[in-house]
């Protein structure tokens, strides 16, 4: 890929389209599957599954100016592993944080929008939990120590492959007349699209597989500070693991890479 020349701006822009459209749809997809009088209620894990993978795809594809992270855990560790942020973009302090914050505000606002595409059914009464459920995560056996574990395991699996997905970006595919070459355009946002589903799958039972600070952050200040009926605790209490465990796991990718690799 050609290096690029971008401003903070276009970088904040770029993080915060890409995460806003990844919560529109996430949150949204939760809040058809839980909230009452929805076409999709009871639609079970599967369809939630479904829609946050497709969440991010569109989310990638939105961001592909500043490589489609939406995550600060990508963004700290590509960091870590010593790689830049997206081609042309190096992984300075200022631009980490211009990709932290343009994620954590398109979080917040995507989640607003999907609150606001279901306002009446947030209005009818339901257990606040499910309305709070529709925002951010929380454990189903609620142990901060294991919680935190799962995190970490789950967001490792996610970013190691994030990191190593660059050497196959490309392939190319040589045949008895010509070489056919599949671009990464494609490749890498499908990749990781089927890759957070399988992850949902396999390791998003105990916690609702966060892997995203912002993912969970941004949609909880939302729960927050919306006037949402009979909405009750934002669960503050349970809030530091979905930030520190996909941190964890993104540090340890990251040194997985400078040591192996």
């Amino acid at each position: 890929m050609v290096a690029q020349t971008i401003s903070p701006a276009a970088i904040f822009g770029s993080e915060f389209l890409g995460s806003a459209l990844l919560m529109v749809l996430g949150v949204g997809v939760v809040a058809n599957a839980l909230l009452p009088e929805t076409k999709g209620h009871d639609g079970g894990w599967q369809m939630i599954d479904w829609g946050w993978g497709v969440g991010v795809l569109a989310g990638v594809f939105a961001a592909y100016r500043t490589g489609g992270h939406l995550n600060p855990a990508v963004t700290i560790g590509l960091t870590v592993a010593g790689k830049d942020l997206a081609p042309g973009i190096p992984a300075t302090l200022p631009h980490v944080m211009t990709y932290i914050a343009g994620e954590l505000c398109g979080a917040f606002v995507g989640a607003v929008l999907a609150w606001l595409a279901y306002k009446q059914h947030y209005d009818l009464d339901c257990d606040p939990a499910l309305k709070l459920g529709t925002f951010s995560t929380g454990p189903q056996i609620r142990n901060y120590g294991w919680n935190l574990v799962t995190e970490i395991i789950a967001t490792y699996v996610l970013i190691i492959w994030v990191i190593l997905s660059g050497y196959t970006n490309v392939a190319t595919i040589t045949g008895s007349a010509s070489i056919q070459q599949i671009s990464g355009s494609l490749i890498g946002p499908l990749g990781v699209t089927l890759l957070i589903m399988g992850i949902g799958n396999s390791l998003g039972g105990p916690t609702g597989y966060a892997l995203n600070p912002t993912r969970d952050l941004g949609p909880r200040i939302a729960h927050a500070i919306l006037p949402i009926k009979g909405k009750g605790s934002s669960d503050w209490s349970y809030a530091w693991v979905p930030i520190v465990g996909p941190l964890t796991g993104a540090v340890l990718a990251g040194l997985t890479y400078q040591i192996f690799w």
